[in-house]
């Protein structure tokens, strides 16, 4: 299917692996010109490269950012002034006891996690709207609707961005600009795997048993039973950025593998 992303430029947050690395390279493969972006300019230029030379695609290039820090998103918005399509990917999370969560880990999570988005598209959809074009995707979690016990400061980021999605939403009624957001469930990124890596060499187990064990004990309902591969969540977004989703507005799309026992 040819989504009609060749005349469209994306800025792909936290691009450099996972789930933003993985929409990155299949946005790049559908022609279109892509951003990529993380804290480390060496790293940002390295996988660029990579991507311009795997997918073909001259047209990737990358400008490093650290969202935690508004200058570094005044100075993006410097070098890109205009954007198609804009994917806020970027977030960070840990496990941490509820009791054990200070003021500045909640900070910092909610800075990243929902304030880079909130920088972004106060810059952006402005101008999307003025030119009646243009996608805005946040990368939300299962975990916005499924808190997780292990981590309940992430899970409220995590809402925020979809309360933040429905509301810019709403501002683009009648246009043909769309706001929305995709919640991946249980998805083998680099930072999950290394966690994962890290929990094995601690019991002593393999890494497939602890794999399983995380979704036996920790996400139940998972309905495919298995932790998902970013090229599976990156497939979705790559729709929702596209011209041909253009009826989609306001919602939030689960890639969760079934995870929210949910019927809507």
């Amino acid at each position: 299917m040819d989504l009609k992303l060749t005349d469209k430029t994306a800025l792909v947050t936290g691009s450099t692996a996972g789930i933003g690395h993985a929409i990155a390279r299949l946005l790049a493969r559908e022609g279109a010109e892509v951003i990529i972006n993380g804290r480390n300019a060496t790293d940002v230029e390295q996988v660029a490269g990579e991507l311009r030379t795997e997918t073909g695609n001259e047209r990737v290039r990358g400008i490093a950012a650290d969202f935690s820090k508004p200058g570094d998103v005044d100075r993006l918005l410097r070098e890109q002034p205009d954007l198609d399509i804009l994917i806020n990917n970027v977030g960070i999370f840990g496990e941490v006891p509820f009791a054990e969560i200070t003021d500045e880990q909640w900070m910092q999570v909610f800075d990243v996690n929902v304030m880079s988005g909130v920088r972004l598209a106060r810059y952006y959809l402005p101008r999307m709207l003025d030119r009646n074009s243009g996608r805005i995707i946040f990368i939300s979690s299962e975990s916005g609707e499924n808190i997780p016990t292990e981590m309940i400061h992430y899970g409220v980021s995590k809402t925020a961005q979809l309360a933040l999605s429905r509301g810019l939403a709403r501002l683009t009624k009648g246009s043909d600009v769309t706001v929305n957001s995709v919640l991946p469930g249980p998805t083998m990124s680099r930072a999950n795997e290394q966690s994962l890596r890290e929990q094995a060499e601690d019991s002593g187990k393999s890494l497939e048993e602890v794999k399983q064990n995380f979704i036996d004990e920790k996400r139940p309902t998972s309905l495919i039973q298995r932790w998902a591969e970013p090229e599976e969540v990156a497939n979705l977004v790559a729709y929702v950025a596209s011209p041909l989703s253009s009826a989609t507005n306001g919602a939030a799309l689960r890639v969760d593998g079934g995870v929210v026992n949910f019927i809507v």
